[in-house]
């Protein structure tokens, strides 16, 4: 009886430790997740004027914009098109992958302009507001606006909320089935009954989403572990190698290889030893199915990869649906509008869990 005893009191601790050290940061996540689930949907409607363009004729060959972001920005590591399936209205998006060579700061760079002018429409740092506070959410969210430290803090916060929720399940084990059938409620009758049943009941209905959000989450980013991607950034980008091959024609080659891709992205690589790569989701495919691309040596225009769905192992097909997972960009408004309310039950959780630390010490 001792030993069960000690134990219950040893995962009560590591429970309640956690949430206290690390409450204020999921707190942080789960509010700036929340708002960049309508990422695309916030930042039109607040830049709606600036990034609706009118259709003049046929939009600029890719090479057009890839050459002028590459000559202002001379020491970038590569381009990244962000809507190459944008309605003929939009702006295009692109995002710059810098290198300052400072590990205080993740230097991501975007860009917009108008697909049938060249114009640039607007331009930044994620790490400033130049691009809107929805790009500059996207990279606090990501790592506190802390660089690399503060993307290594967000991937250990991932693996901390994993234990807190496995601590909370072994904790609250007995009222799962309870809460999950309404046989438990909230008791209304003061600030500690009421911390205690939400921490308790809303504990339990987020379970399987907090364990889905925080785990993928912490998967995208453990590269943020590896000492190699480290000393990387630490070395800033060499001057820009552009590519040889005409990447309007690349493109339309990926397109001859790969017919049915509905494409997401299209990488524009400066610097030798990467490849030219659109990426998408194939015709009446899930979201979930992503993963699909074709590559190109950007230097001799040869094909160099091919890339499936349907080919992918087990394991990659389930790393596949991580991004979507995470971000609740695979169900229309309804899901998001779920992502939203959800997404904040940890920020929820950490402030009752705090009311039950601190009626308890008092």
């Amino acid at each position: 009886m001792k030993k069960i005893n000690l134990t219950r009191v040893l995962v009560f601790s590591i429970h309640s430790w956690l949430g206290l050290i690390t409450g204020i940061f999921l707190l942080l996540l789960g509010i700036s997740g929340s708002g960049l689930v309508f990422l695309k949907e916030i930042d039109e409607s607040l830049h709606a004027e600036l990034l609706t363009v009118k259709p003049t004729g046929k939009p600029l060959p890719l090479d057009s914009f890839y050459l002028k972001i590459a000559r202002s920005h001379p020491k970038i590591k590569g381009i990244a098109w962000l809507n190459p399936a944008a309605a003929p209205d939009r702006a295009y998006e692109f995002r710059l992958y810098q290198n300052d060579g400072k590990i205080s700061t993740y230097d991501l760079g975007m860009v917009s302009m108008n697909p049938y002018t060249g114009k640039v429409l607007r331009e930044g740092n994620l790490k400033d507001f130049n691009t809107g506070f929805m790009h500059w959410l996207i990279q606090f969210h990501w790592s506190f606006q802390l660089g690399l430290p503060g993307l290594l803090m967000a991937t250990v916060f991932g693996i901390t909320m994993l234990i807190s929720i496995i601590t909370g399940l072994i904790i609250y084990r007995k009222y799962i089935w309870k809460a999950l059938t309404f046989r438990v409620g909230i008791k209304w009758k003061n600030q500690s009954t009421i911390a205690s049943g939400l921490h308790r009941v809303v504990g339990v209905w987020a379970l399987a989403f907090n364990l889905v959000i925080f785990f993928t989450g912490f998967w995208m980013n453990m590269f943020a572990f590896d000492p190699a991607y480290w000393q990387k950034q630490k070395s800033p980008c060499p001057a820009n190698v552009l590519a040889k091959q005409p990447l309007e024609g690349l493109l339309q080659k990926a397109f001859e290889k790969m017919p049915d891709l509905i494409p997401l992205s299209v990488y524009m690589p400066t610097q030798s030893g990467s490849d030219f790569k659109v990426s998408g989701t194939l015709k009446d495919q899930h979201p979930f199915q992503g993963g699909n691309s074709v590559s190109f040596d950007a230097g001799n225009g040869q094909l160099t990869a091919t890339k499936k769905f349907s080919e992918k192992s087990l394991w990659a097909k389930m790393e596949t649906s991580f991004f979507p997972l995470h971000t609740g960009n695979f169900g229309g408004i309804p899901v998001k509008i779920l992502y939203v309310l959800i997404g904040l039950l940890p920020g929820l959780l950490s402030i009752t869990g705090f009311m039950l630390w601190w009626r308890k010490i008092k």
